[in-house]
């Protein structure tokens, strides 16, 4: 997780929104690790950082192995496990899932030029 991170980090040099980039990530390839196949022996995730002008896209795709599909949790504020992709979809402007055979994609995007919590203006 460590190399999806400052790989990250790298492509978004003097960005604003690095930070909020790399804690996707983080956070993304924790939940592939943790909940699929990918955290196995001989398992992987793949990343990919789109960037453009208006947005920075951010997607993980996972091994799959689960019968069920990522989704945010709302768990209360004390809760040790199961807010890390709520609190994606706090960071993120929109986070979609997409569903395969194979596994699992999350893409969350960030808009350059909206505030938080909001569309593109």
């Amino acid at each position: 997780m460590s190399r999806a991170r400052r790989w990250t980090r790298d492509i978004l040099r003097g960005s604003p929104l690095a930070d909020d980039a790399e804690l996707i990530v983080s956070e993304l390839s924790a939940n592939a690790i943790l909940h699929t196949a990918s955290g196995r022996e001989y398992g992987s995730f793949h990343l990919a950082v789109a960037v453009s002008a208006q947005v920075v896209a951010v997607s993980v795709t996972d091994d799959g192995g689960t019968g069920t599909a990522p989704k945010a949790e709302h768990q209360d504020q004390d809760a040790e496990h199961g807010r890390g992709l709520g609190m994606v979809s706090v960071i993120a402007h929109r986070v979609v899932v997409h569903d395969s055979d194979q596994g699992h994609t999350v893409t969350a995007e960030l808009y350059a030029d909206a505030r938080r919590g909001g569309g593109p203006c």
